[in-house]
């Protein structure tokens, strides 16, 4: 019997939303927990909006995985449910994305990948990236947690009172990283609730 468990993989999308900052927070943080492997594929509109927003090219993010996969290779190892995997995160989630998921219009890796989650009933984290919602936003959002996604918006915890926007950032990619049911890094990355002090 081997002395080491297999690496859990999670597979992480980026989707064209504004918000990119978090998808590549959420590969550095995954990237020092141990026993994980990440395995990344980026929309076309999620490359533009990594350089439009964070300046960062092809190479310096897929440094950030253990593996790239080409958004629009749907034939890529991702889209078959017989890939064992952890879970999924698409950060940020684009309303185009969580449409193309609610609906299974699995027309790139992304959105296949997710319906692969889905099918074989494994943990989906959709960092839905929008304000404000119209009807077919919500109506979606209740799709797919009716599927068995979580629907995570990206909404900052000023009960933290936060300094900067990397304590935004940190605090809901910790967040991510609980659902995910991984071991968190120590919480000097964003400190849990302790309860109110009500004392004085």
């Amino acid at each position: 019997m081997p002395d080491t468990l297999p690496p859990r993989r999670i597979i992480v999308g980026i989707s064209g939303a504004s918000g990119a900052v978090y998808g590549v927070r959420l590969l550095q943080v995954l990237r020092a927990l141990p026993g994980v492997e990440i395995h990344l594929t980026v929309s076309d509109a999620g490359w533009l909006n990594l350089w439009h927003e964070l300046e960062l090219d092809r190479e310096a993010v897929a440094a950030l995985a253990h593996r790239l996969h080409d958004a629009r290779d749907v034939g890529a190892a991702l889209a078959s449910g017989s890939f064992q995997s952890h879970g999924m995160v698409i950060a940020p989630c684009s309303m185009r994305t969580l449409a193309a998921v609610a609906h299974g219009l699995s027309d790139n890796l992304i959105t296949r990948a997710a319906d692969v989650m889905l099918k074989e009933r494994r943990r989906l984290v959709l960092l839905a990236r929008e304000t404000p919602l119209n009807l077919a936003h919500l109506r979606n959002m209740v799709s797919v947690t009716e599927m068995g996604a979580i629907v995570f918006p990206p909404v900052p915890a000023f009960y933290q009172r936060p300094q900067t926007v990397a304590d935004i950032v940190n605090h809901t990619v910790s967040r991510v990283v609980d659902l995910l049911d991984l071991p968190n890094l120590p919480q000097t990355l964003a400190p849990r609730w302790d309860g109110l002090d009500t004392a004085g």
